[in-house]
């Protein structure tokens, strides 16, 4: 039995990819197929068009998530099918989808309806095998760190200070904390370690902030591993002497992935870090591509804005000089019942009382978008059910920020449905001005980094920060560490650490549990609360239904 999203495609022709790739000027030479549907872009190939006007880039975002769904990358792919239907050239970017959430509770990450990218089985499973090589990458990296300290330790790494840990592409709660080198002498050192999920590996963020090959290499070799046994000083990868092995096994990884959307519009498919746990950004070499091939370039953020977004504006746009043009806050009726105080199985009948008390989580997201100075859309992605009371009232919300919200069909209509929400972006690119800016200098110290971001973008009242995260903290700074961004790492349900606080919660304390150093990505993951980056499965995973 086919679900809706799969008969829609199994009625949609989709095109060879390279006429796909056709369309933005690549030529077959640019391409390297992987089968028919699927091709990777040499970026660095002779024939690569090169833009001197480069495109807008639009990036599209959400209120806090609920499990009623709110559709960011189903508006994105919509709202990129509506402006190449305005006969503009819009590429869109987007992350590669993990197993983790696959299989778990998220399911896939192409889309819905009749605003989907394709091949979706292929690209939700295995893809062009991008997560299996940075899997790999990262696993030979902790394999020889234990082989060094077997093999007398020749580089003086201390085995109790090592933050390197392993990861797979799963969720799997019971590896997140295990034991190491059991079984005598001839197994190794026993140790304290652990997995993380791909998605939120160093080596997952360094492909999305890496510019090229070069660039990888140098972020690859300053990876920090631990502290050296006797002297007082760090170990970095570059020392185990691997690091031109950890490039051989990327392999292509850094060639960004070309798919297609039903509508046969070029989408660029590339790096795949959660926002909650990581950067929540596809990569930059993808998004430049994309830039140079197009007059648009919409593109998706993880989770709200308070995660994926503020990531894209201080993490992805200061390493990368991107100034963004736009962007869009995508919310739906149903997401702000369930912020209202709605249960899940009553979103169905019409309850304007509840959707005016869900308004000030997408006010509280606004408030955050406006602060980075960029021109804002709301968009209402409409689902069956909705009222005109329940619409209007959004939009009379929106009006009184001066703030455009419109209702866009997408899932129902493919791009045809979002045409209006192009023309308002585009209205709000070329008469709205742009201040972007970033929310914090590099020179602040890290601890008000953290303070500002859970003050402006949070509404936290403070931080508080534990007494092993001041430890962290004060290693951080020694390191010479303390001018990178932070990358917060907390739950995407709500502005507080609490899942459960719903709506827009104010003057809460945030807790720093622990921080981590992602010295080769360039940034210091913030832990708060009870965030980890191994998550489990639910109670009823989404393999059990396939």
């Amino acid at each position: 039995m086919f679900s809706i999203d799969q008969q829609i495609v199994q009625n949609t022709r989709i095109h060879p990819i390279c006429d796909v790739g056709a369309k933005i000027g690549l030529n077959n030479d640019i391409l390297d197929p992987y089968g028919h549907y699927m091709a990777k872009i040499n970026c660095w190939h002779r024939d690569m068009p090169k833009s001197a006007n480069k495109g807008k880039v639009i990036l599209v975002t959400a209120i806090s998530p609920t499990p009623a769904g709110e559709g960011k990358t189903v508006t994105s792919i919509g709202l990129n099918d509506a402006l190449c239907q305005l006969g503009k050239k819009s590429i869109l970017c987007l992350r590669e989808p993990s197993l983790g959430p696959y299989f778990g509770s998220k399911g896939g990450a192409t889309g819905g309806g009749y605003s989907q990218v394709c091949p979706a089985e292929k690209i939700n499973m295995h893809f062009t095998g991008d997560f299996h090589a940075i899997t790999s990458a990262h696993n030979l990296l902790s394999a020889i760190i234990d082989n060094v300290i077997f093999r007398e330790n020749g580089v003086g790494l201390d085995p109790q200070q090592i933050s390197w840990k392993r990861v797979m592409d799963m969720n799997d709660r019971c590896l997140r904390n295990i034991i190491v080198g059991l079984g005598g002498k001839r197994n190794g050192f026993t140790r304290e370690s652990g997995f993380e999920i791909t998605a939120a590996s160093e080596i997952m963020a360094i492909v999305a902030l890496s510019k090229d090959e070069d660039d990888l290499k140098a972020r690859l070799s300053r990876i920090m591993l631990g502290r050296h046994l006797t002297e007082n000083r760090y170990i970095y990868a570059y020392e185990l002497e691997c690091i031109n092995a950890m490039v051989r096994l990327l392999g292509d990884v850094l060639k960004p992935n070309l798919v297609q959307s039903l509508e046969s519009n070029p989408v660029l498919m590339h790096a795949g870090p959660f926002a909650n746990i990581a950067h929540g950004c596809n990569s930059i070499i993808a998004t430049k591509t994309a830039m140079d091939l197009g007059e648009y370039v919409v593109t998706e953020a993880g989770f709200g804005s308070g995660l994926g977004a503020e990531k894209f504006f201080n993490i992805k746009c200061r390493q990368s000089g991107i100034k963004p043009s736009a962007s869009v806050c995508v919310v739906t009726v149903r997401s702000l019942k369930m912020h209202g105080g709605v249960a899940k199985n009553a979103l169905g009948a019409p309850n304007l009382q509840a959707v005016e008390a869900g308004l000030s989580n997408l006010g509280g997201h606004l408030d955050n978008l406006t602060q980075f100075g960029v021109p804002v859309v709301v968009a209402i992605n409409h689902m069956s059910g909705d009222t005109e009371q329940e619409i209007e009232c959004i939009k009379a919300f929106c009006r009184q920020r001066s703030v455009q919200a419109i209702v866009a069909k997408h899932w129902s209509e493919g791009g045809s449905g979002a045409v209006e929400l192009a023309n308002a972006v585009i209205e709000a690119i070329d008469t709205q001005p742009n201040y972007f800016k970033y929310l914090y200098p590099d020179e602040m110290p890290l601890a008000d980094k953290m303070r500002t971001i859970a003050r402006k973008v949070y509404k936290a009242a403070d931080i508080e920060i534990s007494q092993l995260a001041k430890r962290q903290l004060a290693v951080v700074e020694d390191g010479g560490w303390q001018n990178l961004p932070v990358c917060m790492a907390k739950t995407q349900y709500s502005f507080s650490s609490d899942p459960k606080m719903l709506g827009a919660p104010i003057n809460h304390i945030l807790p720093i549990r622990e921080l981590k150093l992602s010295s080769g990505a360039g940034f210091v993951v913030a832990l708060c609360g009870d965030m980890v980056t191994m998550p489990g499965l639910p109670k009823h995973p989404a393999a059990v239904d396939m």
